[in-house]
């Protein structure tokens, strides 16, 4: 037993790893305990003095368009918008780098928000009918999202349901009512703050009957309330609309009807105008009506009805929005209304002025819409000048005041999916040339963007400017590969690469067919980005790498297409060079049973200014690309399938070698994605096989007879209390089952690294490629790169210098060259540019091999095994994603750290130091039963990472105090706020910041978790499963402000 125990801590190092270490991240909840027995066992006891300031889990951001919203509310005297999530969140934007956001304590849907005038306070209703209160509140500077309180609306006893099930919410102008409507057409009243109910304020269905004429009494006027609303000029009056088509205006003072109009159609929505004089009501035949508001008049008839895009059956307007202007003729702004037979399927919103209409025609479904207009409340006209639209997967902004009606940019919420995400690169640090050049080609692209500046500015960022620039590409489905500015806290799109014009598809003719004449009916034009469909699936992006230096891209795609592009200021007419590498080598027996090719367009193609690939390489057989690397100094380019891999000159446009790693028995390899369904029967029997490998194996460990057994419980209680004073247990190391080399795909190429290092003798360093397989199998070849002057004539040569195979057979996931300093070998052009040192060539290299299973040191050349570390996994952890990343010291500004950055299929992030490969700190980052969240990880290369916990929404973490990227703002009151109007010009908008924002729940939760751990291992009773973590009386607090 004594083996496995170690000295304790070096004081010295947990401080430092304080200075290096921290975890931030945001929407995970601390909902369990942080250590574990089990977890202290395997790693170490923890510094419980130092345990809540080195990993204390905080709120960072989240980059995208919320998933699954459900409402929108807008704050005309905040300029702040809010947006419900089914899942019970509330997420509230400002200007860029200004966002809250709140999680209900109950996980229900949340169906209106709603802000009170004139204050820094919501109201939101979930659709288990209960209605939350919420405040910006300032604390230390800066202000946070705070759930006040809460209340659900109850009836008498014996009532049903539906009398008090909320369907409008009306907050009245003074800030302190709000009035509820409700299914059985009451309206409730009640008092805030305190959510009061105000019984001799109710408006009960009764009430209002009795004021009504008796031709009107006798008809079933009653329903659900439909519509609230506020007098635009005398808040003692309120109009309620019920759904069979009776409004009437209701005195507060005087508890009665002061007008009441009467439709043949079911009520939809309501809107009043400014004055006070005229009323528009929407039905669900598709009709709009006008009514005019006076007390002479008893029964009035509508002034005008009419049928949008009638006469034939349409669907419902439910929504409808009568807007004043200056000029004299009002806006129409209306959602809904097709016809029926032909255009019931579309997702629309009609605006209609000044004789011109047009229906804006969204991919997904309408939640909601709103009109930002003059925000003084003593305004003679309304003067809407932005149209805000939340549909299911993307928010459009329209400018109301540009002739045409063009689109806002927008500068967060950026559909992120507007085709499926497929994979992503993270660069930092980017030149300023080169994000020049990104920024302007993207600027290109926009010309049909609105010149108007961003028109929800509210709140003001007090984070400071982003240290460095960093770029976040996404690959999708579609073939297209998206710049985004990932510096800060907004995720901002800069440019738009598309590689749909390199091959022959149908997308030409689609958009043909598409396109519709200005002169049809209706009005149709398709508005935002979303569009999920792809013409073909082969040209989604799988891979993708960006030399900074250089401004070299290689993209490889579903159907063995590799491209690689160079950056180009100017548009131009280009042939692109197609060369066909044939991984198999001709090698007999072998038939391809997936999809085909896809077709190069021949000839020269007009490529837009920005990336303009240049070479095509086409794998045979056309598998997916599963590892890509670029050399911008030597112009190779490495790529790998399930079958092999090659290196391609893309300066002289010709192949250097290819390298067929398929095993004889693996035919599945051959049978493409679609063809896996007939591997389930071997996958089970192989899975079968291993599991009965290890019983065997554990039994043949296990002491024979209850003497041992209770020997070895003995021992390892004597270790638990005596020896965690001043010892710490190792981790726990299962033995690793070795796999068949028969097992399917143990030819996939899962990576590919260049290295300048010494490979077959120590005297001489020189250029070579690495490859790793699925098989535990690692591939050295040696290169002779030509020096620059004579670079273009003599080809590059390679030769096989090194085969290693993993006993354990593990598919390789990282490998990593160390120089003569055990720092990683810095990047192409690097050293070149300055920003690096020159790596030492004098001591001996060192080759780090990361498997799935374990981590491996070797010396150069001679390749000897020197150290290891096995992944602990005791739960089946197996690494999915390794990357080096520098931490730097939050106190030392010139003292920093290269580490590894380990994510695991159980969701843990883990920092190993190199090259001793020791665990220096774990968390829990991604709920291992979110996949495809482990599978979109990309880390940074100063310790922040991305990863989607959603198909339209990255959420940030960061493993070191010093990298954090989280918003800092704050909301002034409305009596503060300038209600000036956004300029229509050349203005770039609200610059860009980054901040600071973390969960501000009280570190006592923590402390006792420590307190339970610790008693535990001396031997209390106490036992974790009885631990419970503190709630807020009321909800989550979430704060961003600075970490306290």
């Amino acid at each position: 037993m004594r083996r496995f125990l170690r000295t304790g801590h070096d004081p010295a190092r947990e401080r430092l790893k304080r200075d290096l270490f921290h975890f931030n991240k945001g929407r995970e909840e601390w909902s369990r305990c942080p250590w574990t027995l089990k977890e202290v066992r395997r790693w170490g006891m923890p510094n419980l003095c130092s345990r809540k300031d080195s990993s204390r889990i905080g709120e960072t951001v989240e980059h995208g368009f919320p998933h699954q919203p459900s409402a929108l509310g807008y704050s005309p005297s905040l300029r702040i918008l809010a947006i419900g999530i089914r899942s019970g969140a509330v997420k509230l934007y400002g200007a860029p780098g200004v966002e809250f956001m709140g999680l209900h304590k109950e996980n229900n849907a949340v169906l209106q928000i709603h802000f009170l005038p004139g204050q820094c306070q919501l109201v939101t209703l979930l659709d288990d009918n209960s209605l939350h209160l919420w405040s910006l509140n300032v604390k230390g500077g800066v202000s946070e999202l705070q759930e006040e309180e809460s209340f659900t609306l109850r009836g008498p006893p014996g009532a049903a349901p539906s009398a008090t099930q909320i369907t409008e919410i009306l907050p009245h102008s003074s800030g302190k009512l709000l009035y509820l409507g409700t299914e059985s057409g009451s309206v409730f009243a009640v008092q805030l703050p305190g959510f009061r109910m105000l019984d001799d304020r109710t408006i009960s269905s009764d009430a209002v009957l009795q004021w009504l004429p008796e031709e009107a009494r006798h008809r079933r006027v009653f329903e659900m309330v439909e519509a609230l609303q506020e007098h635009p000029r005398d808040p003692n009056q309120i109009l309620i609309g019920y759904g069979r088509g009776l409004i009437v205006i209701w005195d507060l003072r005087g508890s009665r009807v002061l007008s009441h109009f009467l439709s043949s159609q079911q009520l939809e929505n309501v809107s009043w105008q400014r004055d006070g004089c005229l009323i528009v009501t929407c039905h669900s035949d598709g009709s709009h009506c006008q009514w005019p508001v006076s007390s002479d008049a008893q029964n009035p008839e509508p002034l005008r009805s009419s049928i949008p895009y009638g006469p034939f059956p349409c669907k419902a307007i439910t929504k409808i929005f009568w807007l004043t202007t200056r000029q004299g003729l009002p806006f129409t702004i209306f959602q809904g209304g097709m016809p029926r037979a032909s255009y019931g399927d579309r997702h629309c919103i009609s605006v209609v002025h000044n004789g011109q209409q047009t229906a804006f025609d969204f991919t997904s479904r309408v939640i909601d819409f709103t009109v930002l207009t003059d925000a003084d409340p003593a305004a003679a006209f309304d003067d809407p000048y932005a149209l805000v639209v939340l549909a299911e997967e993307e928010l459009v902004v329209i400018d109301l005041q540009t002739p045409g009606w063009p689109p806002v940019q927008l500068p967060y919420l950026a559909s992120l999916h507007c085709s499926a995400i497929t994979c992503s690169h993270h660069v930092s640090n980017i030149p300023l040339k080169l994000w020049e050049r990104v920024i302007a080609a993207g600027s290109r692209q926009n010309s049909h963007f609105s010149t108007m500046e961003w028109p929800i500015d509210g709140g003001t960022s007090l984070a400071p400017p982003p240290p460095q620039r960093d770029l976040l590409l996404t690959g999708h489905e579609d073939g297209t590969v998206r710049f985004w500015d990932a510096s800060g806290v907004c995720l901002r799109l800069l440019y738009r690469l598309s590689t749909v014009k390199v091959f022959l598809t149908d997308t030409d003719l689609s958009e043909n067919l598409s396109a519709q004449g200005e002169d049809e009916w209706p009005p149709l034009r398709k508005v935002g980005s979303f569009d999920p469909y792809s013409d073909d699936p082969r040209l989604g992006i799988q891979k993708i790498f960006l030399c900074k230096y250089s401004g070299y891209l290689a993209v490889a795609g579903t159907a063995g297409q590799v491209l690689v592009l160079e950056l180009n200021d100017e548009a131009a007419e280009l042939a692109v060079d197609q060369v066909e590498v044939d991984l198999l080598q001709d090698q007999e027996g072998y038939r391809w049973k997936g999809h085909e090719r896809l077709a190069a367009r021949p000839g020269p193609v007009c490529f837009e200014a920005g990336f303009q690939p240049f070479v095509l390489v086409q794998c045979q057989p056309p598998a997916v690309v599963t590892s890509l690397a670029l050399h911008s100094e030597w112009r190779l380019v490495a790529f790998g399938t399930s079958h092999g891999f090659g290196l391609f000159d893309h300066q002289q446009r010709r192949q250097v070698f290819v390298k067929c790693t398929l095993h004889p028995s693996d035919q599945l390899a051959l049978e493409g994605p679609l063809s896996r369904v007939k591997s389930l029967k071997k996958s089970l029997r192989q899975s079968f096989r291993r599991m009965r490998r290890s019983r065997v194996s554990s039994h043949k460990r296990r002491p024979g007879g209850p003497t041992g057994e209770a020997q070895a419980q003995a021992v390892n209680t004597k270790a638990e209390r005596t020896g965690l004073q001043n010892m710490e247990l190792a981790p726990v190391q299962r033995k690793i089952e070795a796999r068949s080399a028969e097992d399917s795909f143990t030819g996939f190429v899962r990576t590919l690294y260049f290295a300048d290092t010494y490979l077959r003798d120590s005297s001489r360093h020189c250029p070579s490629l690495w490859a790793g397989t699925n098989g535990g199998t690692v591939y050295a070849f040696s290169l002779r790169v030509p020096p620059a002057e004579r670079r273009a004539d003599e080809p590059v040569r390679a030769e096989q210098a090194k085969e290693i195979q993993l006993m354990h057979r593990a598919p390789v996931v990282g490998i990593l060259v160390l120089d003569g300093h055990n720092v990683p070998l810095p990047e192409p052009l690097e050293v070149a540019h300055d920003l690096s040192k020159s790596p030492d060539m004098q001591g001996s290299h060192q080759l780090l091999v990361v498997s799935e299973e374990q981590f491996k040191v070797f010396t150069l050349p001679k390749v000897s095994a020197k150290l290891k570390l096995k992944l602990t996994a005791l739960e089946g952890s197996r690494v999915r994603r390794v990357a080096v990343a520098h931490f730097g010291s939050c106190r030392a500004e010139d003292y920093g750290e290269h580490h590894l950055a380990v994510l695991t299929n159980l969701g843990d992030i883990q920092v190993v130091s190199m090259p001793l490969l020791k665990p220096q700190v774990r968390y829990s980052c991604i709920r291992r039963e979110d996949v495809s969240g482990i599978a979109s990880c990309v880390f940074t290369k100063y310790g922040q990472g991305f990863y989607l916990i959603s198909p339209s929404e990255f959420e940030r973490f960061s493993l070191s105090t010093k990298w954090l990227v989280e918003p800092r703002c704050l909301v002034d009151s409305p009596k503060a706020k300038s209600r000036s109007r956004p300029s229509n010009g050349n203005g770039t908008g609200p610059k860009r910041t980054s901040g600071q924002v973390r969960n501000s729940r009280s570190q006592s939760d923590g402390d006792g978790v420590l307190k339970e751990i610790q008693s535990t291992l001396e031997g209390d009773r106490g036992s974790y499963d009885n631990w419970h973590p503190h709630h807020v009386a009321v909800g989550y607090r979430l704060s961003n402000g600075e970490a306290e």
